[in-house]
């Protein structure tokens, strides 16, 4: 069995022996496993069959998607869901997740990580890394063709990968790879301020390359052990380069549906495809439809059968949702949360006592309570989840009114201040945060009005610097490093706090190289204890996600990240 498992990746027999000893969990193990080259099915296989089948079980992680459909239901009909509707005209660097929910139905990733958090082969067939972490080496499923006809090739999609890492679209897909195949360099050109002008560009020439017709590898200049789940991140759609990056009506696509309309903020109607790669699409349109801010309209929607369920249920319409015995409710834990986020590179929010003392104010199971139905984890102020693989246990910092009034006083706020957060409407649960939060912080002397702006004010200006004190939404990772490197890392497009940390960078660096759990573990532990000491968030909570979809609905699981997958779909007989 060893011998199986070590023609995938060195480290598996290691990492089998981990689990056999208790020393990682079973999530651990097939989140790690699968990463290495092992398929899902031998992982799950491994740990639940006897070891004469452990031999025969063990293999690459090339493995064909299955569709769950059942064979008795009839293709047709249309499904409505409600659903924020923002731009979707430049996928690559997407700032919310909503955005996706429409292209994701026209276009592919190469990966998948499902529900369960476990990452597969999607436009891939199968991937295989060096023993180091540092070669990886894709091959590319055969069959697949654009909405035009056209086929899929190698060369379109290492089109799509050294578009995401071009330093001109700022993706966010740069700081999830920049530590592993991007370099800074001197360009040996002075600014007007006389300061060193540096470039961002890929660390070799060969950095990525095409092997064959089918393959093409990654060489990485650090190791990296995520980045199938990196090619699963919602900005990492595979767009045909023909159209140079941008997306709209009747965009090609490798996915089961074409877009026929969209508006802004409106609806977006998109209709099947008849040569889908996967497998027959039940549906024969999906609609998304944008009810704004108002929490009311798509409950009345539901109630009058004009849409068929939400993208995702606000905690104000829980108890009116339940009353309509037509939904089912569907719900997730997740490592979607919201962040206070200050920026330091302003005077008020740069002292990390400051920083320190918003946080020792607050009563974050109180916060979870008031604003999300208690419905999720207590944060703990370092934007890592329990659910994350790479969590460490640390100690939570608990309310402590007489430290922070002592830390401001030493910041030299003994009378505490005044200054002005900016939130968004919906969900409405954030502005209900926001509010708990205030009363909070009004008992160490720190006056805080509230400025609720619209979604689509605060969708356009959410990382501006111009804003030094906010609230911000977060969606699911399956690593905390992703959402560490995209959130906080040095000149990270994400970076809405503007935090610059040389020893948290070089940390996060470490951290994505090593692919020992346990290991592993110990670096986190040290950037959770930074971003408590020093970071620039106060986190009161992790969200359990929910939403309800009509009963007649078929085929639908909710995402922790809230992805609809509407080939998944169909209408029940």
């Amino acid at each position: 069995m060893f011998r199986s498992l070590y023609k995938i990746h060195a480290f598996l027999p290691e990492l089998f022996d981990q689990f056999v000893q208790g020393q990682v969990t079973r999530r651990d193990f097939l989140r790690y496993s699968t990463l290495l080259g092992l398929s899902a099915s031998s992982a799950f296989s491994l740990i639940g069959c006897d070891d004469d089948n452990k031999e025969q079980n063990a293999q690459s992680n090339q493995e064909q998607p299955q569709s769950t459909i059942p064979e008795q239901i009839k293709p047709g009909g249309k499904v409505t869901i409600g659903m924020r509707l923002p731009n979707i005209d430049s996928p690559h660097n997407f700032g919310w997740s909503y955005s996706a929910n429409v292209v994701r139905q026209v276009c592919d990733y190469l990966t998948r990580t499902g529900s369960d958090n476990i990452t597969k082969p999607w436009l891939l067939e199968k991937w295989q890394a060096s023993d180091d972490l540092k070669r990886w080496t894709f091959t590319l499923r055969s069959g697949i063709t654009w909405s035009n006809g056209d086929s899929l090739t190698v060369e379109q999609v290492i089109w799509n990968i050294k578009r995401w890492l071009d330093p001109r679209i700022n993706s966010p897909m740069m700081a999830l790879m920049k530590n592993y195949l991007l370099e800074d360099v001197a360009t040996g050109i002075k600014t007007a301020k006389g300061q060193d002008l540096r470039e961002t560009r890929l660390w070799s020439q060969s950095a990525i390359e095409q092997i064959d017709e089918k393959s093409f590898r990654i060489n990485c200049h650090n190791p990296q052990i995520a980045i199938p789940e990196h090619f699963f991140h919602f900005t990492a759609l595979i767009l045909h380069p023909s159209e140079n990056g941008k997306f709209g009506v009747g965009s090609l696509g490798t996915g089961p549906f074409i877009l026929r309309e969209f508006v802004k903020e409106k609806y977006a109607l998109l209709v099947k495809r008849e040569d889908y790669w996967h497998h027959k699409v039940m549906l024969d349109e999906v609609e998304f439809i944008d009810f704004g801010d108002d929490a009311a309209k798509p409950i009345a929607a539901i109630a009058g059968e004009k849409i068929d369920g939400l993208h995702e249920a606000s905690t104000t319409q829980y108890v009116a949702l339940e009353r309509l015995n037509q939904l089912e409710f569907y719900q997730i834990p997740s490592a979607q949360t919201a962040v206070v986020r200050m920026q330091p590179i302003h005077a008020e929010w740069h002292d990390m006592r400051v920083r320190k003392a918003l946080k020792l104010a607050l009563d974050n199971q109180k916060i979870l309570q008031i604003s999300h139905l208690g419905l999720g984890l207590v944060g703990e102020h370092h934007h890592v989840s329990l659910l994350h693989s790479d969590y460490a246990k640390l100690p939570p910092i608990q309310p402590n009114i007489a430290k922070a009034k002592e830390l401001l006083a030493e910041a030299g706020f003994p009378n505490g201040f005044s200054t002005e957060i900016v939130c968004k409407k919906d969900p409405d649960w954030e502005l209900i945060a926001v509010q708990a939060m205030s009363q909070m912080w009004h008992e160490i002397g720190v006056d805080v009005r509230i400025n609720v702006v619209s979604s689509s004010q605060y969708w356009e200006s959410w990382k501006s610097d111009s804003i030094p004190f906010a609230f911000t939404s977060w969606t699911h990772f399956p690593f905390g490093t992703m959402a560490l490197d995209l959130a906080y890392g040095t000149g990270s497009p994400w970076n809405e706090s503007y935090y610059s940390n040389p020893v948290f960078d070089e940390l996060l660096l470490k951290a994505g190289s090593i692919f020992d759990p346990k290991a592993r573990s110990g670096v986190m532990a040290e950037l959770e204890y930074i971003m408590q000491e020093e970071g620039p968030i106060c986190q009161p909570l992790w969200r359990t996600l929910f939403t309800v979809m009509h009963k007649r609905i078929g085929g639908f699981i909710l995402h922790p990240s809230g992805y609809i997958f509407a080939e998944d779909l169909w209408i029940q007989p």
